[in-house]
């Protein structure tokens, strides 16, 4: 649904696009089902990574890249700047802190994946562009289109559910897929 109320039906390149989004999404979520808040919390490899802080961070990196599409790299923190209080702040975001629930988590990432399903169906050119903001893993002067920015919010979750997937099996033997 279009932000004017109207049903949009998509065919060719952006139908792939948020089918492919849409089911490493699936499958990312399906590795919390029927999870309680502690198994959530729950660190089971030797990662820090636990199945609710997946799923929050996800959010926050599919968020941050959607407001690239729209406003390009002023939007991104400037990770040189970054102080240790901030990386500390930073780290939050892969762990559900105290308050946080995993429903909430959840709901978060439902929205935050509706506004990009939004913006990729209304985005005027999957071709505009903008510089990658500065960071470690961002090779200077490199530009992403927005094809390209929809496609790596799509390997980013499909990872992540893999990620997920290992977590969950550990925790009590489920599986998403096999």
């Amino acid at each position: 649904m279009t932000s004017d109320g109207s049903t949009t039906t998509l065919t060719g390149e952006r139908a792939d696009l948020l089918a492919m989004l849409g089911k490493a999404r699936h499958f990312l979520r399906y590795t919390t089902r029927d999870l309680t808040e502690e198994q959530a919390r729950q660190r089971t490899t030797a990662s820090e990574l636990t199945l609710g802080g997946l799923i929050k961070h996800v959010t926050a990196v599919e968020r941050n890249w959607a407001a690239f599409i729209v406003s390009g790299p002023s939007v991104a923190p400037d990770f040189a700047a970054m102080t240790e209080a901030d990386y500390a702040e930073w780290a939050n975001g892969f762990r559900l802190l105290p308050d946080e629930t995993l429903a909430g988590a959840l709901a978060d990432y439902e929205e935050t994946a509706k506004h990009t399903d939004e913006l990729t169906a209304t985005m005027p050119d999957l071709d505009a562009s903008h510089p990658l903001p500065p960071a470690p893993w961002n090779p200077p002067g490199e530009r992403w289109t927005v094809r390209r920015t929809l496609l790596h919010i799509a390997t980013e979750t499909a990872q992540h559910a893999g990620h997920a997937d290992i977590i969950r099996e550990s925790l009590d033997g489920s599986k998403s897929m096999g």
